[in-house]
């Protein structure tokens, strides 16, 4: 089973003539339209036919068919994919956040923590969303020294779980 990249977010309509306004999560937001036809997540297909760049971070794009404001507006909040494999191949130390989800997450001695459910940047950095056995989630900041060692073809990562310092509570 292939997976699905984020890369794009419909973040409103721009202007009358069918435009959108996009929140871009590739590294150079202007390879977008380099992937070629989008889908969304119930497999509508979108193909871009004109890109601006915008501030940084978001761009300006008509698709083939939207065609008014109307339109426009009706794709609001519309996540944009590419499968997986039409992405080019991660170096040795790289990789797609896509790749981290589902992926167990250990402990250092090989305990298992929970699962890997997402990875967010609320602007301050990663965060890596761990859901453990007991439904509740763990959010802690996805850094080397977090997360130091990441095994994708053998389906773990490892996380540096802090120690409680209990003897250590107050604030000085």
């Amino acid at each position: 089973m292939t997976k699905d990249i984020l890369l794009a977010a419909v973040m409103g309509a721009q202007g009358l003539k069918g435009e959108v306004k996009v929140k871009v999560f590739t590294a150079a937001p202007d390879a977008l339209p380099r992937y070629g036809v989008l889908h969304s997540g119930d497999g509508r297909r979108f193909r871009i036919t004109a890109f601006r760049s915008a501030k940084p971070g978001e761009a300006v794009i008509a698709f083939e068919g939207v065609r008014d404001r109307t339109a426009a507006e009706a794709l609001k909040g519309v996540q944009l994919f590419v499968a997986r494999d039409a992405l080019p191949e991660t170096g040795e130390e790289e990789f797609y956040h896509a790749d981290l989800i589902g992926l167990d997450a250990q402990d250092s001695e090989g305990r298992l923590i929970g699962k890997v459910g997402a990875i967010h940047n609320f602007g301050a950095g990663d965060v890596m969303e761990i859901a453990v056995s007991d439904g509740d989630t763990i959010l802690i900041a996805f850094t080397r020294e977090t997360v130091p060692v990441i095994r994708i073809a053998e389906g773990y990562i490892v996380v540096a779980v802090p120690e409680d310092d209990e003897d250590n509570d107050h604030v000085e």
